[in-house]
């Protein structure tokens, strides 16, 4: 486990390729999710990579999310970017000089260097270093790996509890469509129109220097994106609140199932290493049965046998079907009534698992604004679907693990690990040679039916 190449097996050259994406993309303190159209750290991103370097070199995915976590603000919120300061200030945007973290965000508690986005993205992060010190657990204690990361874990999850209860019913809200990690995903459209978007001038698109725009989102959107961020930037970064009843003063609130769905896994995760370095795991088994029980009271849907988004604003459910709402089969303590109808729409019309696709879309296959080419809009993740492996796993459906994650590795391969694909016919869309696609296949290849 602790060398520099791949063990042999059936994926050998899969395994192959796929350390040298992570080799090419590495920066001597992070690794890039694209040279190109990613060129900084990106935080869900980090964790994902973690899980597929620790194949490789324990140590780097130790050092990948340290660097991560050395961003971390004081409030406890791990930001969604960490601008490299060798890249080309205008090589991204949103970049370092709009997000202007280190003073907007001085309230916050936000360092003066790195800088950094003033966003978060989904808590993979307990999950990516529990499995990072599996992977060589005397080597990750004599190096104290995770008596560093669990304070700043565990600030980040209560940052999360605390600042992001918008709605004041025990579940995090996103105050930014980019904070799910699913950016352009339909569940958005409705919430978004409420949004003004900022004049079509008033900033320059770098990923369609690097991407094909219909692949990405549309300049309505992005308008409507930079507007939230240059909102939530001018009042300091600050999370408007719940209270007595009223609506959260943000323009954008959704609670979103993967998001909550990832933060109960990795509060799982995060009992587990506490376990490991002495600490009392009580606390973290007690929070990720709350928020399942919230998750379930809030977001379940039995009439679509899914779990939905909620307009925190509105106090709705937004009736979109996304992938996010199948997440939950990561979780142990499921309801077995509702998890036996999530493993139904799975295979059923609307997902299309093992029926008419062999990836699961990111978004409803019948829906009216399914598209297989845009981002988050109906092409399949390999991010997505590598979660939705462990959850069926976890759950006893082996076949469709098995049948899951044969169909991941073979589209990982093929597409030259693109960003994303057409759920139906596997053509590479997005970016290629993708970080997070090459190490979660090499997971999938180097630790199949493990669990860990």
């Amino acid at each position: 486990m602790t060398g520099t190449r791949p063990a042999p097996g059936p994926h050998g050259r899969l395994a192959q390729g796929a350390r040298r994406v992570l080799l090419d993309n590495w920066t001597g303190t992070s690794t890039v999710p694209s040279r190109t159209l990613y060129p900084h750290q990106w935080s869900w991103d980090s964790a994902f990579i973690a899980i597929g370097l620790r194949h490789l070199m324990p140590h780097r995915a130790q050092r990948e999310l340290e660097t991560l976590f050395g961003a971390q603000w004081g409030d406890g919120r791990i930001p969604h970017i960490v601008f490299n300061p060798a890249v080309p200030r205008d090589a991204y945007f949103p970049g370092p000089d709009f997000w202007r973290s280190a003073t907007a965000g001085a309230a916050a508690g936000a360092p003066a260097r790195p800088e950094t986005s003033g966003i978060v993205q989904p808590p993979v992060h307990a999950l990516a270093a529990l499995l990072t010190h599996r992977a060589d657990p005397d080597a990750s204690v004599r190096s104290g790996f995770l008596d560093r990361a669990y304070p700043r874990l565990a600030a980040w999850h209560g940052y999360l509890t605390r600042a992001r209860d918008l709605g004041g019913h025990g579940l995090v809200s996103a105050v930014h469509p980019w904070e799910p990690g699913m950016d352009n995903s339909p569940c958005w459209d409705a919430p978004l129109a409420r949004v003004t978007p900022v004049p079509p001038g008033a900033f320059h698109r770098a990923d369609l220097d690097h991407g094909a725009a219909a692949d990405r989102p549309t300049d309505l959107d992005y308008g409507r994106y930079v507007r939230l961020a240059t909102d939530y930037r001018d009042r300091g970064y600050r999370d408007g609140g719940h209270r007595d009843g009223a609506a959260p003063d943000t323009g954008f609130a959704v609670e979103d199932p993967g998001t909550n769905a990832l933060l109960i896994a990795s509060e799982h995760a995060l009992a587990e290493i506490a376990m490991a370095i002495g600490a009392d795991p009580g606390p973290h088994r007690i929070r990720a049965a709350r928020l399942t029980a919230a998750l379930v009271d809030r977001l379940w849907s039995a009439a679509t046998g899914l779990f939905l988004c909620r307009d925190v604003r509105t106090d709705t459910l937004v009736p979109e079907r996304s992938a996010a709402g199948l997440l939950p089969l990561l979780l142990p303590d499921l309801p077995p009534a509702v998890r036996r109808a999530l493993l139904a729409t799975l295979r059923g019309e609307h997902f299309g698992l093992g029926r008419t696709v062999r990836l699961v879309p990111s978004y409803d296959l019948l829906g009216a604004a399914f598209d297989p080419f845009r981002y988050w809009r109906g092409p399949a993740w390999f991010n997505v679907n590598w979660l939705l492996e462990r959850g069926l796993r976890l759950h006893g459906e082996t076949a469709t693990a098995d049948a899951l994650r044969t169909a991941v590795l073979e589209s990982a391969a093929a597409s030259g690990f693109a960003e994303y694909v057409d759920p139906y016919t596997g053509r590479a869309r997005g970016t290629r040679a993708f970080s997070w696609t090459a190490a979660l296949a090499l997971d999938l290849a180097l630790a199949p039916e493990s669990g860990v």
